[in-house]
């Protein structure tokens, strides 16, 4: 990595910053924490050692007791335990979590620094407004009645879509649940968060594949895989503590590691197979590897004929991918791909992992359906050791997605139609009418002159919230422009076509950021009013659920109060809802804690009453807290506990987990695992697709989880399903009457996604059937714009033979934008920008980096932002290791950057990580954050230099093939 002590740090001489204190010397780690004053700390200790935290000093123990409070780490989705040490009040130290079954006392470098994360002194301390061009310290009730009466103002001109709700993958499961439900008060689906930008390919194609859009196995399950297939992820840097699994199954089960990946990552150090392929290729290596599968007769084939649909159609397809034309493609030989493909038939049941480099792609839904379509051919389906481990980038991006905080959906995946907005206008105890006169209507502008009615309307994606407000407004599908952006939790520097982002962030009427570091957000635009910088609480600083990457659920308690003026997100959140009028319809069900402080644990009550479609109703708040209390007494493999208050339920009670918290369903550890009741943690895949396509059954053929009475396909349960099965009988009264209340004059109608009692669950489950039906997964999505998942060339792509070959789509309008596809693909960029770029993850910082950049030990180790060039490049460019370079997109952002000389990048591949912020094109820009705020490292977005492009399904971003040119600086 590159070592710089002295430069890109925070230097004003007003300010007395950590790291000023060394700027000019060079110090070693050691020496850096004693010149820093805290080396006494528990953190400095485990910062200089590398082991774990001491305890106070006998001085402060005698002032007072020390408390230890577990709570997980805010960084990516493993779900670290984190326990924090705390006396008066005051978080003293911390210890990693040792009995946490997923770090199981093993924290990352991000992980270990988390103390100063919190109690960090860049956080924002009070609100703040821009006047004249300067920050100002307003109060709370300012911030919110100025900001409110703005809202309330563009709301009667422009109508509610007007103003863009962004929310957080930082969010407690609660905050999102309520963030989602504010939302719709307010009366707009434009809301979305993190998701949409790093895995929302990812839920759209598994979703679309076999029911669920998430992890299907655990990292822990992994130690079970015999072959490890990682493609497009970095887990030694983006989720270090997860590489341990995957280590301890190379080791004990002597599981081979294949890692695929443009870039020779620290992750690819530990494989037994390095396979680099061209950036953005990924369907064709899958179909390159397929092909000898099926050359050779390796597929599963009782597997497929059971429980897969269309795979005879992909068998066709793949035919055309043989050796050559995959080489041709993706640069892999075809004598690797057979190694490949011979290994993983060979050691069954394997794993297929992938992150970001798969999905954030204009193809990624593809990318995503073809991984899962190579696990089905595998029959690498609902077994333990085998799925599709999904590592996502956030601590409750998974929570979030589920929750959501998304422009498609209301919480639970149950989408916008009448029927979900009936659903939860039931569970809020909300008029459904009223609910309906918050939004906008459009008159005569929906399908053949109906009118269009926006409760109904995907919103825009975060992902082209620019276009909402620099568009012109006939061209959009919402009554007028954005003109009010709200940044919570989100660091805009994660984003592409930052150049047109500072442009939008300066037109309009209206910029709010909310977050404990005032971000990108902050200093990006040139604005000199109508900005506001309001503090919210970090995580430790309240309590509630959180979801990780496996879907299992964990509690945070609160560590200690919020610090200086913050605020957590869920007061904010009711402080608003006062402004605008509906905080005693939105918080109708909840007692209140405080003023403006609605209790947590019946927001949790309120989302089990609700969340029947992905099983979030067993998971009561004295379950999961008991779990915390108990993680000594989950198996640390397969995550059940043996013995102990919780026995037999798995760890964190992983989605579904099925029925009312009073059914006891021990959650779902492994989904579509059939040899294992449905009571007890088995599933089928799920019938979600209809009953039959093309003449063929969609149903399973002739199998059924262990011990149902229904031995063969069925579709979802309904009212009707259970009497015409002689079931309804086994229905209580109280679940009858609930049901008929819902169902009126057709009960039969309701089904176990919106029956309340959770009756049509349990009698299901009673007789061991999945509650979503028995069908076959399908290898073709009929419903997607590629049935089967195509190659297609990246917008910006230097191979115009295979542009030719593989084309990208025609320019269409989807989520309210008219979106390019055809008209940028089709000029040749690759002779003045020949070089491809793409972006990913470091170690040392998360996300867009302004926590992670303004913690003094995490800023210590990476201090400049940087690219990386082949020596063949650099040579031919003139390009010397550690020197400042351009680069510079096809669509005219640059970047000045230090040059990293390496052969982790193949000739013609630039990488940059992405977690900078601060410089633009060559400008610092740190004096545009308030005083005393700002990181200690700052350094050029590389999506100053990325492109457009976005996901013909999600509009998820492209960032990991576009194009670009070098130059010294």
């Amino acid at each position: 990595m590159l070592r710089k002590k002295t430069n890109g740090v925070a230097r004003r001489s007003h300010r007395a910053g950590l790291l000023q204190n060394v700027a000019g010397t060079t110090v070693d780690r050691r020496g850096f924490l004693r010149g820093s004053g805290l080396a006494i700390g528990g953190l400095a200790a485990l910062g200089a050692t590398g082991g774990t935290v001491t305890k106070v000093s006998a001085q402060q123990a005698v002032n007072g007791a020390v408390q230890t409070v577990k709570s997980i780490c805010p960084h990516c989705s493993v779900g670290c335990t984190v326990v924090a040490e705390v006396s008066n009040g005051v978080w003293v130290g911390q210890e990693p979590g040792w009995d946490s079954p997923f770090n199981l006392g093993a924290h990352c470098a991000k992980g270990a620094a988390v103390r100063e994360h919190a109690h960090g002194e860049r956080r924002l301390k009070y609100p703040m407004k821009k006047v004249n061009g300067e920050w100002t310290r307003i109060s709370w009730e300012e911030a919110i009645n100025e900001i409110g009466d703005k809202m309330l103002e563009l709301r009667e001109q422009s109508g509610p879509d007007s103003v863009y709700w962004l929310g957080s993958a930082k969010h407690s499961n609660e905050q999102s649940y309520l963030f989602r439900k504010f939302a719709a008060y307010w009366g707009t689906n434009n809301v979305d968060h993190q998701a949409r930008i790093c895995h929302s390919t990812t839920v759209a194609g598994v979703a679309n594949t076999w029911g669920y859009g998430a992890m299907t196995n655990s990292y822990n399950d992994i130690h079970k895989s015999k072959a490890i297939f990682l493609i497009g992820g970095n887990p030694a840097e983006a989720h270090p503590v997860s590489l341990l699994h995957i280590l301890k199954a190379k080791e004990e089960s002597n599981a081979p590691l294949i890692v695929c990946d443009p870039r020779f990552t620290r992750t690819a150090a530990h494989a037994d197979e390095y396979v680099r392929f061209r950036p953005g290729s990924d369907v064709a290596l899958i179909w390159g590897i397929l092909w000898h599968i099926f050359e050779n007769g390796w597929e599963d084939r009782e597997f497929i004929r059971t429980r897969v649909w269309g795979m005879d159609q992909i068998k066709e397809h793949v035919k055309q991918w043989n050796p050559a034309e995959v080489e041709r493609v993706t640069g892999v030989p075809g004598s690797q791909l057979e190694r490949v493909a011979r290994t993983l038939a060979n050691n069954r049941p394997g794993t297929v992992i992938w992150c970001m480099g798969g999905t954030q792609h204009h193809n990624g839904n593809n990318n995503t359906r073809a991984y899962c379509v190579l696990q089905l051919a595998l029959g690498n389906m609902g077994v333990s050791g085998g799925g599709t481990n999904i590592f996502r980038g956030h601590d409750n991006v998974q929570g979030a997605t589920d929750f959501g905080v998304s422009s498609d959906s209301l919480p639970g995946y149950y989408g916008l139609a009448d029927g979900a907005w009936a659903h939860w206008a039931r569970v809020w105890g909300e008029d459904l009418d009223w609910l309906r006169s918050r939004f906008d209507v459009m008159p005569g502008a929906g399908p053949e002159g109906k009118d269009r009615m926006m409760i109904n309307e995907t919103g825009i994606p975060v992902s082209r919230w620019i276009d909402g407000v620099l568009e012109d407004a006939a061209n959009i599908d919402q009554p007028d422009n954005v003109k009010a952006m709200v940044f919570w939790g989100h660091a805009p520097n994660s984003q592409t076509r930052m150049t047109e982002m500072k442009t939008a962030m300066e037109k309009l009427d209206l910029l709010v950021v909310i977050d404990p570091y005032p971000t990108v957000s902050a200093v990006l635009h040139d604005r000199t009013d109508g900005v506001y910088l309001l503090p919210a609480s970090t995580q430790f600083e309240t309590r509630g659920s959180v979801t990780a990457s496996n879907r299992s659920l964990q509690w945070r308690d609160k560590v200690f109060e919020p610090l200086f003026e913050s605020l957590p997100d869920h007061v904010i959140m009711t402080k608003f809802a006062k402004k605008f009028g509906f905080a005693d319809r939105m918080l109708r069900n909840y007692a209140m804690d405080s003023e403006d402080e609605p209790n947590i644990e019946d927001i949790t009550r309120e989302y089990n009453r609700g969340m029947w479609t992905i099983g979030y109703t067993g998971q009561s708040p004295e379950r999961l807290k008991l779990h915390m209390a108990n993680q000594h007494t989950f198996d640390k493999t397969t995550l059940r506990a043996v013995g102990g208050p919780a026995d037999g339920d798995y760890y964190g009670l992983p989605w579904p987990c099925w029925g009312t918290p009073e059914m006891n369903h021990p959650g779902t550890a492994n989904l579509y695992d059939m040899s294992m009741p449905v009571s007890q943690g088995g599933l089928t895949f799920r019938a979600n697709f209809g009953l039959e396509r093309d003449g063929q059954s969609l149903l399973a053929d002739g199998v059924a989880s262990v011990g149902s009475e229904l031995q063969d396909g069925y579709p979802e349960f309904t009212m009707q399903m259970l009497m015409e099965l002689g079931w309804d009988t086994d229905l209580t009264p109280e679940e009858r009457a609930v049901i008929e209340q819902i169902g009126g004059d057709n009960i039969g109608a309701v089904n176990w996604k919106t029956d309340l009692s959770g009756g049509i669950q349990r009698v299901a489950i009673a007789h061991e059937c999945a509650p979503f039906g028995n069908a076959k997964a399908r290898a073709v999505v009929w419903t997607f714009p590629d049935p089967i998942p195509l190659h297609r060339e990246p917008l910006y792509s230097n191979r115009r033979d295979l542009v030719a070959d593989y084309p990208t789509y025609a320019d269409k309008k989807f989520w309210r934008v008219p979106t390019m596809y055809e008209s940028i693909q089709k000029n040749d960029f690759s002779q003045d920008y020949p070089m491809i770029l793409t972006s990913g993850r470091l170690v040392e910082y998360e996300g867009g980096g302004d926590e992670s950049r303004s913690n003094p030990w995490l800023a210590e180790l990476q201090q400049n932002m940087f690219v990386e060039v082949n020596p063949r490049d650099a040579n031919d460019l003139g390009l010397r290791d550690g020197a400042d370079v351009w680069v510079e997109g096809p669509e005219g952002g640059k970047v000045k950057v230090m040059a990293m000389v390496t052969e982790r990048v193949a000739p013609g591949v630039a990488f940059m990580p992405f977690h900078f912020g601060g410089h633009y094109q060559g400008e610092d820009r740190r004096s545009k954050y308030p005083a005393g705020a700002d990181p200690y490292v700052l350094g050029e977005s590389t999506n100053t230099a990325q492109t457009y492009g976005y996901d013909s399904v999600t509009q998820m971003q492209e960032t990991k093939a576009t194009l670009c040119k070098i130059w010294a600086a």
